[in-house]
Formats: structure tokens, sequence, C-alpha cells
């Protein structure tokens, strides 16, 4: 591994493709306050504990994936591998614990130590919104909305809704006895982890993605009718709020999601041009205990991955509008005493702004106007003695060869002129 690369599962984000983030992150910022979401921001690395808590000591996340480690406290901070615990963890001091209203949204990088792949990262970037403190299927499906109304935004078309319900914590008992039963004829040919997950923690059996037990997985039966009323006229309530608003979706028995905090709604949205793993969003209803507390915080929320809604744009051809990263203006100066002046008019044009870069060593003329084309800039100004006597600069026009000698104190409103 060559030094001069990133480490594995990680990259670096060139200036010439930033524009993708930028209309990632903009376009949330426009749309979410819409729900009435506001940005919020948690440290990338929490308590060990604020994960083993939230997310569930028999998850993926946490027995294979976490980055832990003990600072020079001796305690054990482990980098996010999501962004809900963190939110949670923080919200937990509010009046969301009083059953108060919350909504907010996070943007940033999340990290997990699973095999780099397509859309998969070990550093990853995740766009998410949580509403914590009430419990309603009306606001699960409005979650839902906002996650599709924001893909909408950014042209993504074709994805597909997947929903499913995992009942409340009460009302799922005989399911899992009936899951567990189904299970224990069929383990034998399954993953260790599965065999392992039987008696443990039964549901992650369904998110298994090991290809020798997705036959066996594939053949759950359908354990709707299992959970209890309540649950149901749930779940049948979150359908209804989301056939009224003209949402199309597909009940997926199999879905549970890949955390142990959910109760009630699950969902997925994934798209075609991810391949196999397809996934460009998800979330669902969750409980997340407090800190420190055996009371349970409810919310409903989603993520998105930043990476995988860039391949699904770039499936679809959608190109963002580019960055300007070319300056309107260089400066040209010929002289000590020019390039000095210059360094006072650039100063001014920037804080007025106007993009502009100058030349900051002596060069020739020619040399000048290569540095100026290679930038893309689409003015030159020429500063030399006799400019700098009569107070002027030397305007060219490098598109089509024109200039004009004007003032140097007005060249900030000719600019501006132009309507560049």
């Amino acid at each position: 591994m060559s030094k001069f690369s990133p480490p594995p599962g990680t990259s670096d984000i060139f200036p010439e493709e930033i524009s993708s983030w930028h209309s990632l992150e903009d376009t949330a910022r426009r749309i979410f306050p819409l729900y009435g979401y506001l940005e919020m921001r948690t440290p990338v690395f929490e308590y060990t504990e604020v994960f083993k808590r939230g997310i569930g000591d028999e998850t993926e996340v946490v027995q294979k994936e976490m980055y832990t480690f003990e600072d020079r406290g001796g305690r054990s901070l482990t980098l996010r591998p999501e962004g809900t615990a963190g939110i949670m963890r923080s919200l937990a001091g509010t009046d969301v614990m009083n059953g108060n209203e919350k909504r907010v949204y996070y943007i940033g990088p999340m990290f997990r130590g699973e095999r780099p792949a397509a859309g998969r990262r070990r550093q990853f970037h995740q766009i998410g919104a949580e509403n914590a403190g009430r419990v309603s299927p009306e606001l699960d499906a409005e979650c839902i909305a906002l996650l599709l109304h924001y893909l909408d935004e950014l042209g993504i078309t074709g994805y597909k809704l997947l929903l499913n319900t995992r009942a409340s914590r009460e009302d799922r008992k005989p399911a899992e006895d009936s899951l567990r039963a189904y299970f224990a004829n069929a383990i034998a040919g399954m993953c260790q982890d599965c065999r392992n997950r039987l008696e443990r923690n039964v549901w992650r059996i369904l998110d298994c993605k090991q290809e020798q037990c997705r036959d066996a997985i594939s053949k759950t039966p359908d354990l709707a009718g299992l959970f209890g009323e309540p649950s149901r006229k749930y779940f049948e309530k979150v359908c209804a709020a989301l056939t009224t608003m003209n949402i199309p979706f597909e009940v997926d028995s199999k879905l549970v999601r890949g955390l142990d905090y959910y109760v009630h709604t699950v969902f997925e949205v994934t798209h075609p041009g991810l391949g196999a793993q397809n996934a460009i969003a998800g979330g669902g209803r969750y409980e997340i205990f407090a800190p420190e507390s055996d009371k349970a915080i409810a919310g409903v929320g989603f993520a998105a991955g930043l990476e995988r809604l860039i391949m699904s744009q770039q499936a679809l051809g959608i190109k963002p509008v580019q960055e300007n990263l070319s300056p309107l203006v260089f400066l040209i100066g010929l002289g000590e005493n020019a390039r000095n002046e210059n360094l006072r008019l650039v100063a001014k044009l920037r804080k007025s702004g106007i993009s502009a870069m100058a030349e900051v060593e002596e060069k020739s003329m020619k040399a000048s106007m290569r540095a100026a084309n290679r930038l893309n800039a689409k003015f030159a100004t020429i500063l030399g003695d006799n400019e700098l006597a009569k107070g002027t600069v030397v305007l060219k026009n490098m598109a089509d060869g024109s200039q004009n000698e004007i003032s140097s104190e007005g060249l900030i409103d000719h600019l501006k002129s132009l309507g560049k």
C-alpha cells in the first residue's frame, strides 16, 4: 500500500468532486426545515457504552464493526458507527424524556470496520433525521415522506420503498417463539453467527447476508399474524397514512434492519443502480435507553448514505451543477512595485466578493498569461510602472483578447457592472 494512499475503506474528496457533496448537503438544508427539522452536531466519538446500550450488544455493528479504543484516562471510546445513538444521548438531557417533540437532522462521517466494497466504506458519510419524544404512526409516515421528498429533490427516481413492522417489545414474543422454532430445524446448515443468534437474538438471523443462510431465511413464515393486536393496528395506520399521501410501498416481512433499538415501523429504500448492495437509505421507529437510566427515549428517523446517493445519481446520469473553481480575474504585475500594489488590490477584490488571484513571483508577461489561462480566469489585469503612475490597470478579456484601461479604484465596480 502506497504511503500516499488513504487507509483502506476511506477516500479523499477532491475539489473537482465536491460539488456533488455540496448538492446533497445543500438540498438537505433546504428541504428538512420544511418539516420542522433543524441541524444538530454531535462528537464523532462517544463513550462505548452509548452504542452498546443504544444499538444492542448482539448486533453485527457492536460485535464486529466498531472502532473502539482506550483514551489516556482509561475510558473506552468508540468512533460513531451510526448517528442515532449519539443524538439520543444528547437529547436525553432535554424535555424529550417527558414526551415533548424534538426534530433534528445531522450530516457527517461514520465509521465501521467492515470489508470495503462498492458503496460501503470504513469511513462513510450520512445525512439523517430524528424525530424524538412522541409516538405516532402518522409521524412514522411523515418521516418516510421527508426521506422520499429529499430523494425526489435530488432527482433520484426508480427507487423502491420497503416497509415492515417489528411490533412493540411486548407484542412480539409469540412471533419470536415461532421464529426460533422454525430456525431450530434449519440451523445445522447455517453460519456460525446464525447458530449463536438462535438463542441470544433470533431476529438477527433475518438480517444475515451469508449465502448459506439465504435459502432458509427466504422461507421464513410470515409472522405478522402472530404480533399482538396493538402492534398490528399501529402498522395498519402507518400504511393508511402512506396511502393517503400517495406514497407507494411494498411490505417485506423479512425486513428487520440491523439494529436492536427498532420497534414497530422499519423501512428501507433501495435503488437498482447500486447492484447487490442496493439500499440507499433506511430507518424506522425506535426506543433507545437513555444513559444511566432505565427510561427509553422514543423516536423515529432515517439515515441516507451520501456515497450511495451519489452512486444512484451517477447511475441515472445526473450531474450536479459544477461550482466555479476558476477566478474571475488574474492580476499580473510587471515589476516589484506593481506586484506589491496587486497584493493590496487583490485583497480589496476578494473582500468585495470577487474571486481573484495574483501572480506573486517575478515572471514574464507570457508566463503570467499562461498561468491565467491554466486557471481559466475570465479576465486578467496588467499593471506596470506606467499604469502605477496613472492609477490605472489594463483589463484584458481572456476569451476574445480585447482590453481597455480603467482606473484601479474603479476596477471593482467595473467588474460588477459586467454582470459576472
